[in-house]
């Protein structure tokens, strides 16, 4: 029996051992498994068991010498030692013998000077279909000559650690040792993990070679191959406005800016499921069938029908597929150098101006910051908007000083001339605790639309003085009204009291998190009155 090296990691005698199979094989394995059922339109359907969503305090990074002085080391990056990695490692591929274990072999990184191998091992049939689709699929001749990969994942829900004993948090283990290009995933059945400790590890590895990695979303003009680059944090529109039927769409959350211009780090989509619809998102809808996965969504047992609203489970519902299975998706995942980088956040103060200009200091500061804010009423005894700020718009993923991403932001803007843009796709005219209405989605496209357009280099712009930035005094195809946030608010002095609350935000969470950033970054964000 061909074990492809296994051994290595102390997989002795499994039962089989099966190397990139296809979807229908995989499907047919995890059905044998008892891992799931299929739904009507033929999308395997499975449950995680305790784990519905990525287990940040359950991550841990491999602290050696090599890397040590690399690490952003504090509550998202925590150290784990090599001998306690070893240790859980050892223990792990100890469970995985006798067993049937999974193997696909793909690439990150859709730019080949840029793409790196990655072998998965996997204990489930169904999380090695999720990977197979996620990842970049080699064709049979790369398959042939792959030989050995530059990074090993290693998954198994099924074996739990010992907190006590294995000196971690709970049953799960997420950990990556960067010197060895092993990544370990014990004890959760949520195959977000595994995609997570991709881009992680992209992450790290992607900076030695002049590429910022973004947590973004990216399309490009078809003819001309001019990108667009797409940041937001959950809520804030980055699936929706990256969606253009017009454009060509790269990825929806993870790309690398290399000299060349942009290119996906994947070969699919991880949506969310809550409340799918087809008529808000067809791509999405239309993308749940065959060689699909689909996570934590209610089905009928008998109609094998899906019930997207049914959030009794999660509200985190997932589906992955593979991109191809999106109408107008850029294959190969590679644009041009992005003309245009818009900044998504969800302003539910309605305080922001819809859409903003940054200059060079002023985009490495909201790059940083990452910003947006969550309503009112979703957890009790909460009435008022609460900030989210989420370093680079990907905090958990970014192993290394918020400086260096921001650097190498800033040197990129210097260099290709791009512009930025931060958008509000919240609230206007109020705070959403008031009552006001979000912005428009026609209203936002058309900002967007001007923007990729070049439509704001001949209109004019005022200063807004809290915010620290320019606004558009007027857009094509949205009431110039509509720009200007403080002139939105009936009351006037309530607006300048929650702009100076929010602008006060920004400066503690600034002050608090990011002690390396140069004067003049410092200088470009907020000013209280």
């Amino acid at each position: 029996m061909e074990t492809y090296g296994i051994e290595k990691f102390g997989i002795i005698g499994p039962k089989a051992v099966y190397r990139n199979l296809n979807p229908a094989q995989l499907t047919e394995a995890a059905l044998r498994r008892g891992e799931g059922s299929l739904c009507e339109n033929g999308a395997l359907v499975v449950t995680t068991g305790k784990y519905t969503g990525r287990s940040p305090e359950d991550k841990f990074i491999v602290d050696t010498p090599a890397v040590h002085d690399e690490i952003a080391w504090g509550k998202v990056n925590k150290p784990i030692s090599r001998e306690k990695f070893d240790a859980i490692r050892g223990k792990l591929a100890a469970y995985l013998q006798g067993r049937e274990v999974f193997i696909f072999d793909g690439y990150a990184g859709a730019d080949k000077k840029y793409t790196q191998k990655f072998r998965v091992i996997n204990e489930l049939a169904s999380q090695n279909m999720f990977i197979h689709q996620l990842l970049i699929r080699p064709t049979e001749e790369e398959l042939k000559n792959y030989g050995e990969p530059d990074y090993t994942i290693l998954c198994a829900p099924g074996f739990k650690c010992d907190p006590e004993v294995d000196g971690v948090h709970s049953e799960a283990a997420i950990m990556i040792d960067y010197e060895a290009h092993l990544i370990v995933i014990a004890g959760s059945g949520y195959a977000g993990e595994i995609k997570k400790s991709v881009f992680s590890t992209m992450n790290y590895v992607m900076t030695k070679k002049n590429v910022l990695p973004m947590h973004c979303s990216a399309n490009m003009d078809p003819e001309t191959h001019e990108t667009a680059i797409f940041f937001g944090l959950s809520g804030t529109g980055k699936t929706t406005l990256s969606a253009d039927p017009a454009r060509k769409l790269i990825g929806d959350d993870e790309h690398g800016w290399s000299p060349d211009g942009v290119f996906n780090f994947e070969g699919g989509c991880y949506a969310k499921c809550i409340n799918l619809s087809a008529e808000n998102e067809p791509d999405i809808y239309n993308a749940i069938k065959f060689g699909s996965l689909v996570e934590n969504v209610i089905m009928d047992p008998e109609k094998r029908t899906l019930d997207f609203a049914d959030g009794s489970l999660t509200e985190n519902t997932r589906v992955g597929y593979p991109v191809n299975y999106i109408n107008n998706a850029q294959i190969p995942g590679v644009g041009g150098v992005p003309k245009v980088v818009i900044f998504l956040t969800a302003d539910a103060f309605g305080v922001l101006p819809p859409i903003s200009r940054l200059d060079r200091d002023a985009a490495m500061y909201h790059f940083v910051t990452g910003f947006t804010s969550k309503l009112a009423g979703t957890e009790r005894g909460v009435t008022e908007p609460q900030p989210t700020f989420s370093t680079l718009f990907g905090e958990p993923f970014m192993p290394m000083d918020p400086a260096v991403y921001a650097k190498m932001l800033g040197d990129k803007l210097d260099k290709y001339g791009t512009k930025v843009y931060m958008v509000n796709t919240g609230w206007a005219g109020g705070s959403a605790a008031s009552g006001a209405k979000r912005m428009k989605l026609a209203y936002t496209r058309a900002m967007i639309t001007a923007a990729l357009n070049g439509d704001f280099d001949k209109i004019e712009f005022k200063h807004h003085d809290v915010f620290n930035v320019d606004y558009p005094t007027s857009c094509p195809n949205v009431p110039d009204e509509m720009l200007d946030a403080r002139g939105m608010w009936a009351d006037k002095a309530a607006y300048d009291e929650q702009a100076n609350k929010l602008a006060k935000m920004y400066q503690e969470n600034f002050a608090k998190k990011y002690h390396n950033m140069p004067k003049a970054v410092v200088e470009a964000g907020p000013k209280t009155k």
